[in-house]
């Protein structure tokens, strides 16, 4: 590293869109098909195709993409799922949105995943699912999730929401379990604007859950041979992707892997640079059989900068350089499912830890190596001043 004097202005994250998408979307709006046109059985085919995924099914979120999966398979009151305590809030409330409770575990102090050493003790007779949660990118061990699962007749729903472009023994996160569910926010691997998609090897479960994303009724509009006419067979919900979020998302699929392969040559040159300053400690990543798609590289700050967190933080942004926190608290200590359970930090220490010890840096294709050695310079510097 050596001492970069001109302010920069790193943010966090950034939509990555130019005149492709721009373009697309015009086109939609210029065709009057806002949705249920041949744009979302574009993205549908191009998205399995980067996946090698056998099916695709557009929805308007990851979580909706989540709450339908569970839906489908009848979850409700009276079932539980295990979830990883340390995880975006999404993941535990779509198991609450269908009345069944989640059940939270720690994570392990390696790779920020759910402990899978801990998983078999949260599982009660009440059990109908394990939800796991690729941690920033890092795939969890799903050949333990699928032998776990087995074990106990559980449904396997893996939330990729930071794991797109991720593999476990070369095939894409999402395909190990019955159902991964995908997030299109503005600043992950790709966007839609807003979005999200599953995917399954299971033909029926893929037709039933673009029924159920659109209240249930019967037939497409190009199924119907009278405009207007149609049944409804099941009650559903309005989940749709609109053709506006498709055509961006064709779009960015076809610029994805440049994004990936950007992302990784951020993360590798930042990793380097962050090996030799003290009193930090990095994740583990990419190793074995698992591929990291990169999402963010999260720093953890030692005992001897603990509480300091605020302002490094404070210190980094009055230096251009935006950062993140995943997540700003094990979910079981959020009000909500607190007041609710009567969870504590306290029960998830290695989860509270990550949470109240870590700083997520950017690596995102918005940005350069030239932009990672400034990061990681001015965060060797505030960290220096920090222990004087």
């Amino acid at each position: 590293m050596t001492a970069i004097q001109t302010r920069r202005e790193i943010p966090f994250g950034k939509p990555m869109l130019g005149d492709a998408e721009k373009a697309a979307v015009l086109a939609v709006l210029d065709s009057g098909q806002l949705v249920h046109g041949s744009r979302i059985e574009e993205f549908e085919a191009s998205f399995a195709a980067f996946a090698r995924a056998p099916y695709a099914v557009g929805v308007s979120s990851c979580t909706a993409a989540m709450h339908l999966v569970y839906t489908h398979f009848g979850l409700g009151p009276g079932d539980e799922v295990v979830v990883p305590a340390m995880t975006h809030t999404a993941t535990a409330h779509a198991v609450e949105l269908t009345g069944a409770r989640a059940v939270f575990v720690d994570a392990e102090p390696q790779t920020g995943n759910i402990d899978l050493d801990r998983v078999e003790s949260a599982i009660t007779e009440r059990t109908r699912a394990l939800a796991v949660v690729h941690y920033l990118g890092m795939p969890v061990d799903m050949d333990r999730v699928k032998e776990i699962a087995g074990r106990h007749h559980l449904l396997v729903v893996e939330d990729c929401a930071l794991a797109l472009g991720s593999t476990f023994r070369d095939v894409h996160v999402g395909l190990h379990g019955d159902a991964g569910c995908f997030s299109f926010y503005p600043v992950k691997h790709m966007t839609t604007a807003e979005g999200g998609a599953i995917i399954t090897r299971d033909e029926d479960l893929a037709g039933a859950l673009r029924l159920k994303r659109a209240f249930g009724v019967d037939r497409t509009h190009q199924q119907r041979s009278v405009p207007g006419l149609y049944d409804v067979v099941e009650l559903g919900f309005n989940y749709r992707m609109s053709e506006v979020h498709a055509a961006i998302g064709v779009e960015q699929l076809e610029r994805l892997p440049e994004f990936l392969r950007r992302r990784q040559i951020n993360y590798d040159s930042l990793t380097r640079n962050l090996r030799n300053i003290k009193g930090i400690r990095l994740l583990k990543t990419t190793q074995g059989p698992c591929a990291s798609s990169y999402y963010c590289q999260a720093v953890l700050l030692d005992d001897s900068l603990a509480g300091r967190r605020p302002q490094v933080i404070e210190k980094l942004r009055s230096r251009g350089i935006g950062t993140s926190i995943y997540y700003p608290h094990p979910v079981p200590a959020m009000s909500y499912y607190h007041q609710k359970y009567g969870y504590k930090e306290a029960a998830f220490p290695v989860a509270a830890s990550l949470a109240n010890d870590s700083i997520a840096l950017p690596v995102g294709p918005h940005l350069n190596e030239d932009d990672m050695d400034y990061i990681s310079f001015n965060l060797d510097e505030i960290l220096q001043e920090d222990r004087r």
